[in-house]
């Protein structure tokens, strides 16, 4: 960043090669260990509190245990972008957010951009991907993109299917989402047929799609993914009695950015007890399934002899709300969506230690860099988390001395009428919007206020202002915030010419059609009014 403002596409990677892609790995020390392999597997919605006490009491993860009795478990670690592409572009080039200017589900990297595992297949790792990787621009439906454009129009519409539950199968089918198990099949495979012969270290990554929601067909021709989905065979797994019912606020109580996002995610109608208990157990349930699978991949290394001579990393892109502050999804920066899970053990990892220090996701990719001896670039955003696994001085191991004692995560997507900044440090929680002034600032205690129930942020305004200050010299996020606004505008003016004549039928029937329909001259009269 220069004076606040995004690097440019050329600048960024210039920058990037200069520094990471052109240097030779570290040469190995008398009595080194040879290069670790390491196996990533991200997973996608798993809120990153049921990996420790007290969430872990709600539903059986038995992977997820292994890992935490044999290597580390992050306490605090946070997704820098609560959505899918934003978030996994952050991990896969360590820069924050508004530097790749990744600001929605559509506009992620370029597909030629060099990341860590780019690198670390140049300095002699062999490399094998399988299953989603969702970091690149391009993806992802037109609905979401035109709503996520469109989030300063002065219009409320419902985005989404209203969320549910949806039992399926019987008491011995595990294999539910099928897709992702085909997917962890073929890695599984490589591991046993390929990795196990390499003479060279290797990286694998495994993506996958669960907890995700399911889509949502009932919701009409363009639907969301707001059905919980599992089998009874998962469903046994998950301890009814440990879930915990949210508090809400009432709706004219709620802060309007969440009011906002509750409206548009098809939260703010009615919901019994009943109904939120069963949405929270079936995602737990499909949080198990995704535990299984990366049991999978544990089982291989150990059957193959690699286990003990491979880093294996699991975390998340994000979290899911499951009904927490009225809501489903992510897109917030509540602890349900913004926390993530980070485990990993293997060669050098302390065993059964828990890390409270804050961390984030750009912090992997240094952390793969450190692993493979390959020098770090300086300009990262991130920081390795080699230090900690191995508890090292930070100072000593690294030439940009300590880690902060903060994690930056923004927001710019859909759902949100409002470009959201998040600074987490110590026991405090700021979140500011916008341009830090037309919309309420919140502080939350989250030693004292774990389900961040109470905004303090009018009791401590000097706490609000130091806060707001360590964030301004991070990102100058007011200017961040107005060029999100005008690239929402200059998209959407391109999309609608393309359309021409059919521009009106196309926008009627995008996700909100339930909504659109009832008032189509409105909703478009708002839409010119805003353009």
């Amino acid at each position: 960043m220069r004076d606040g403002r995004p690097l440019g596409r050329a600048a960024l990677a210039l920058l990037l090669m200069a520094a990471g892609a052109g240097g030779r790995p570290r040469p190995a020390a008398p009595g080194d260990q040879p290069r670790s392999n390491v196996v990533l597997v991200a997973c996608d919605s798993l809120d990153g509190r049921l990996t420790f006490f007290p969430g872990n009491q709600t539903v059986d993860l038995p992977s997820i245990n292994f890992m935490k009795r044999h290597g580390t478990v992050f306490l605090n670690a946070y997704t820098n972008s609560p959505i899918c592409c934003p978030s996994r572009a952050a991990m896969w080039s360590g820069l924050f957010t508004h530097l790749t200017e990744s600001w929605n589900n559509f506009k992620g990297l370029d597909p030629d951009y060099v990341t860590w595992m780019d690198l670390m297949e140049k300095h002699g790792y062999r490399t094998q991907k399988f299953g989603k990787l969702d970091f690149t621009s391009g993806h992802h439906s037109v609905s979401n993109r035109v709503e996520a454009w469109t989030r300063d129009v002065n219009f409320l519409l419902r985005q989404e299917g209203r969320p549910m539950v949806k039992l399926t199968g019987h008491r011995k089918q595990f294999r539910v989402m099928e897709k992702d198990w085909r997917t962890t099949d073929k890695a599984v495979n490589w591991i046993k047929e390929e990795a196990v012969n390499f003479t060279q270290p290797f990286i694998l990554y495994l993506g996958l799609n669960l907890p995700h929601p399911y889509p949502s067909p009932y919701a009409g021709e363009n639907f969301g993914s707001s059905t919980f989905l599992t089998s009874p065979y998962w469903l046994e797994k998950v301890n009814y009695e440990a879930i915990k019912i949210p508090k809400w606020s009432s709706l004219s109580e709620m802060h309007p950015v969440d009011y906002y996002s509750s409206y548009t995610k098809n939260c703010t109608g009615e919901f019994t007890k009943e109904e939120v208990r069963n949405i929270r157990a079936f995602y737990y349930a499909m949080c198990a399934e995704t535990d299984a699978m990366l049991g999978e991949i544990i089982s291989a290394l150990r059957h193959t002899g690699l286990l003990g001579k491979t880093v294996v990393i699991f975390t998340a892109d994000h979290g899911e709300l499951a009904m927490e502050h009225r809501q489903f999804y992510k897109m917030s920066m509540y602890e349900g969506s913004s926390h993530v899970p980070l485990l990993v053990m293997g060669p050098g990892v302390r065993e059964q230690q828990q890390i409270p220090n804050v961390v984030s996701l750009v912090d992997i990719y240094p952390t793969m860099l450190d692993i493979a001896r390959i020098p770090v670039p300086q300009n990262l955003s991130g920081h390795s988390l080699i230090p900690l696994l191995h508890e090292k001085a930070e100072s000593k191991a690294s030439p940009r001395g300590p880690r902060p004692s903060w994690v930056l995560s923004e927001f710019h997507g859909c759902n949100v009428n409002s470009s959201v900044y998040m600074l987490r440090t110590g026991k405090w929680k700021y979140i500011t919007y916008s341009d830090g002034s037309s919309v309420l600032p919140q502080l939350f205690d989250l030693t004292a206020d774990p389900d961040e129930l109470t905004n303090v942020a009018i009791k401590f305004p000097v706490t609000v202002h130091s806060l707001d200050k360590m964030l301004r010299s991070i990102v100058n996020y007011p200017e961040v915030s107005s060029s999100v606004q005008e690239y929402n505008k200059q998209q959407f003016i391109s999309w609608k010419q393309s359309l021409g004549q059919n521009y009106s039928s196309v926008i009627a029937n995008l996700r909100w059609h339930q909504d659109w329909l009832k008032d189509r001259k409105k909703y478009e009269n708002a839409i010119d009014k805003w353009l």
